[in-house]
């Protein structure tokens, strides 16, 4: 198997077109192309489905495509351990964050210590709305802080906190029925609620609920990213739901009030790794040192018996 066909199918997966590829990587586009169709040879199967709008991978070329990510990590990896045998560790290491997450206080802190004691290792953070798990197992990742607690197959889950969510938002947006600082899960249909996509953990906890109290989400706007929907609650446009901590944050830094919500509504955060998949030494370094920063982040925000303490932005008191 010649690496370069399995690097160069990658690139054309992920571009979308054997010609943007060929600019990217540099090289001409009949000679890519001849790449692909010998990779198909060898394979004997069709791994590409073209079209005037580009290409796409068949069934045949997402398995490749998942594996080929494997193969070129692993490549990549190795080529760090043997360079540093006896030194230091290198080498590239990705974390993703889930968006709205309690552990995105965690990127700063996480970063910093990763800098001072293996300053050669490349991480990587990424906050993205895509699917994780699917990132976990096409290699683009080598660990996750995702919601849930599985199953899904392909990816190992090791639990890692719970925390309920709150409403946040203006005052003059929120209802005051209930007990003072608590809101019912059912008065939220008189919230103009700002909040993530459908396939949103956060989201689809908060429309299960509703469902089950026979009412539906009021969504005036779906936003992706923390930070947009934290302008936009301060800005009057509506509320958001947040997990209590980061709620905490938000409010701490805006003319902005929270309610709970009862009955209580819960996510879970979990650690993901690809099921069957060895991390790099770089990677087992990063996870332990990411367990050591979570650690520290739960004794400052959740002490025995007391409320949430409030973090700065980057992750301290």
């Amino acid at each position: 198997m010649d690496t370069r066909r399995l690097y160069s199918f990658v690139r054309v997966v992920d571009a979308g077109s054997i010609t943007r590829a060929a600019d990217l990587m540099h090289i001409a586009q009949p000679a890519l192309s001849q790449q692909m169709t010998a990779l198909e040879a060898q394979f004997g199967q069709r791994l590409l489905s073209r079209s005037k709008q580009g290409v796409e991978p068949t069934e045949a070329g997402r398995e490749l495509y998942r594996h080929a990510r494997t193969i070129l990590r692993q490549l990549e990896q190795a080529h760090a351990d043997v360079e540093v045998v006896g030194r230091e560790l290198a080498g590239g290491v990705t974390v993703g964050l889930a968006p709205y997450s309690t552990v995105n206080a965690l990127a700063l802190p996480l970063l910093s210590v990763v800098r001072a004691r293996h300053p050669r290792v490349l991480l990587r953070i990424d906050e993205i709305g895509g699917v994780l798990s699917e990132a976990l197992m096409t290699g683009r990742m080598d660990m996750a802080l995702l919601y849930g607690r599985g199953p899904i197959r392909g990816v190992d889950f090791e639990p890692l906190l719970s925390e309920d969510l709150v409403l946040v938002g203006p005052p003059d947006l929120l209802p005051t029925t209930g007990q003072e600082g608590e809101l019912a899960v059912s008065d939220l249909v008189e919230v103009p609620l700002l909040l993530p996509g459908p396939s949103h953990t956060i989201r689809q906890v908060v429309e299960d609920a509703l469902t089950g109290a026979s009412a539906a989400a009021n969504v005036v706007a779906e936003v992706e990213t923390l930070t947009l929907a934290t302008r936009a609650v301060r800005a009057g446009l509506g509320a958001t739901i947040l997990p209590e901590s980061v709620a905490e944050r938000v409010v701490r830094r805006g003319n902005l009030i929270r309610r709970r919500l009862t009955p209580a509504l819960t996510v879970h955060v979990s650690l993901g790794t690809a099921s069957g998949q060895t991390l790099s030494r770089p990677a087992e370094a990063v996870r332990a040192l990411l367990h050591e920063v979570l650690d520290g982040y739960l004794r400052r925000t959740l002490p025995l018996g007391g409320e949430a303490l409030p973090l700065g932005e980057d992750g301290h008191p």
